[in-house]
């Protein structure tokens, strides 16, 4: 006998529910059945009114509620003998409830290209302030610790601060051209040089270790022709970099080197600044950290070597740790990267459900207690409880408006908790971002942190909790709709 599924949800979502269940039941091979309940707006949904007013038509294998309702459970459990559970908060990820999501969640683990993680005027900062910033690099995906050391100076402290380093578990590289610098690093731990030319190229060869290989001026792969042949013939192990220029200064050009530098040594390793670009263009460093590792891992660049110390690409290490897990995957898969992994969609979303001006109004006219429902969609927000429905472009209008419109006087926290729902609605609609009552906006990989990412429900001054006994309408919802039933 196919397993029998009583889904519970508001009169708003019942429509759209029982469209996704009646197509993921002739797929998953259960029997559906459909509850609406005396509520408006699944998301208010609570135990203790369900155990009053839920009557199940019926025997069933399990019950699954609307994934907002809120109190125990096992409430309901025992007083009806049959399991419950809490759907997806949106009854459009329904069919990943049950496993049908069409596909399984992408092994994004793997990757082809090395971090180096520069930290710029390294001789400039504490040994404090260089562990910690390691530490930042570390977390966020780097492989290597690059030292940035100043030209013209000698950074007398180098082997102690590479040593520091080795001691914390990190791999190091060291960014001079300066010989007691660089075989100071190297005594100490420091793996990789960056960088070699004709002009050290005599005593780098002696160092033991792998060396980057640059051409001794940026416009000419002739003259880094020599320095290849040299370590090639010497048995050094070394990666080139033909040096990528900032836009504005030649960038087209350098990245046609690139290409052509993979044409004559196809199986020479390859790095790329891409500081160049994340640092000294004027964008958020998101969508340029991944153009770059498309390139690099099509053009098989096996690491880059990049810094955070612009502000507008202080996520840079972490962006492209995100970055080049998506273009492996989909270059070995030779799949679109999209729809695989959202979290470098920081400034918008990758979806936004909106309820429309009739579900709007409809639910306007339902509602009777004084709780504001608050949503942002088709360019304008809303707001309404029993006493009206205001809409508007201008947070600040749109409080006066409700304010005087209000039948009570508003209290300093409800107030305040408006307020702040209405700047964040106003920032979600300016982005297109999508808008929930009582929840964070997301900001791709940045709202990760389940602790930031904790719903407001239960912190909001404004949002009245739901206490045994009363009318689960009288609670400040998160109102998505429709919302799983």
């Amino acid at each position: 006998m196919p397993e029998r599924i009583l889904f519970v949800t508001g009169r708003l979502a019942e429509e759209a529910l029982r469209r996704v269940v009646d197509e993921l039941s002739a797929q998953a091979g259960f029997e559906p059945h459909v509850e609406v309940a005396r509520i408006s707006v699944a998301a208010l949904m609570h135990v203790d009114w369900l155990a009053r007013m839920l009557k199940p038509p019926g025997r069933f294998d399990r019950v699954i509620l609307p994934g907002w309702c809120q109190g125990d459970l096992s409430v309901l459990e025992r007083q009806f003998g049959i399991p419950f559970e809490l759907g997806p908060k949106d009854l459009l990820d329904l069919p990943g409830h049950f496993g049908r999501a069409g596909r399984e969640p992408p092994d994004l683990s793997r990757f082809s290209i090395e971090i180096l993680a520069e930290i710029n005027h390294a001789p400039r900062m504490s040994d404090a302030d260089i562990l910690k910033m390691a530490r930042h690099f570390r977390d966020g995906g780097a492989d290597l610790i690059d030292l940035g050391c100043i030209p013209g100076e000698t950074w007398n402290r180098v082997g102690e601060v590479t040593r520091l380093l080795r001691d914390e578990g990190l791999r190091v590289s060291i960014d001079s051209f300066n010989r007691a610098e660089v075989e100071a690093s190297v005594k100490a731990g420091a793996e990789l040089v960056l960088s070699c030319n004709s002009s050290n190229i005599d005593w780098a060869m002696d160092l033991s270790v792998e060396l980057v290989a640059i051409p001794d001026a940026p416009f000419s792969l002739e003259r880094l022709e020599p320095v290849v042949e040299t370590l090639t013939a010497r048995g050094v192990p070394f990666r080139i970099d033909p040096i990528i220029e900032p836009v504005g200064f030649g960038f087209a050009a350098s990245l046609g080197r690139y290409y052509e530098a993979r044409r004559r040594w196809p199986e020479v390793p390859m790095m790329m600044g891409i500081g160049n670009l994340t640092e000294l263009s004027e964008v958020d460093s998101g969508g340029v950290n991944f153009l770059l590792a498309a390139i690099c891992e099509e053009l098989r660049i096996g690491s880059v070597l990049t810094t955070e110390v612009i502000n507008w690409a202080r996520s840079s290490v972490w962006e492209f740790d995100l970055a080049r897990r998506l273009v492996h995957h989909s270059v070995q898969q030779r799949a679109l990267p999209k729809h695989v992994d959202s979290r470098l969609v920081m400034l918008r979303d990758p979806r936004v459900v909106e309820l429309g001006e009739d579900a709007l109004r409809k639910l306007a006219s339902q509602l009777r207690d004084p709780n504001y429902r608050i949503f942002a969609e088709r360019g304008e927000l809303h707001v309404m409880n029993r006493d009206g429905y205001w809409r508007g472009t201008d947070p600040f209008e749109l409080f006066a408006r409700v304010r005087s419109g209000a039948k009570d006087t508003l209290e300093e926290s409800h107030a305040f908790y408006l307020g702040y729902e209405l700047s964040k609605a106003a920032t979600a609609l300016k982005l297109g971002k999508q808008y929930r009552q009582d929840d964070e906006l997301r900001w791709g990989f940045l709202s990760d942190d389940d602790e930031r990412f904790v719903s407001l429900r239960h912190r909001s001054a404004g949002a009245a909790s739901m206490e045994p006994g009363s009318s689960p309408e009288s609670g400040t919802p998160n109102a998505d709709i429709p919302d799983c039933g």
